[in-house]
């Protein structure tokens, strides 16, 4: 199991819509989460800095590929129509990323 962390902007005037959003998480995009391996999902906001930050456990092999088969699923990708509006990615992130991996510094049971 590989714990995994990233970060994203949000645009304030979208919090609410993201919210909602996710509070109403499409079922096909939960179950395809699970399919790519992905576990104990969480996503916290924190203002006034208007930045998201993911948390999830990847408990696959190959997590290039799980991304992609993710990346290719139409139901997943139509989500992503509704929620990247909602987002401002850092001006930072590498290459291709729309959230931005962060390294695990800490950590402690």
């Amino acid at each position: 199991m590989q714990r995994m962390g990233m970060v994203i902007g949000i645009k304030p005037e979208m919090i609410d819509t993201y919210k909602r959003l996710h509070a109403a998480t499409w079922p096909e995009v939960l179950a395809q989460i699970k399919g790519s391996n992905i576990r104990n999902y969480s996503i916290f906001l924190r203002e006034p800095e208007n930045l998201l930050f993911g948390y999830w456990e990847y408990h696959g092999d190959d997590f290039a590929a799980d991304m992609a088969r993710m990346a290719k699923d139409p139901k997943t990708r139509e989500w992503w129509t509704h929620t990247d509006p909602c987002q401002t990615p850092l001006a930072t992130r590498a290459a291709g990323e729309q959230w931005s991996m962060m390294e695990e510094v800490f950590h402690a049971d």
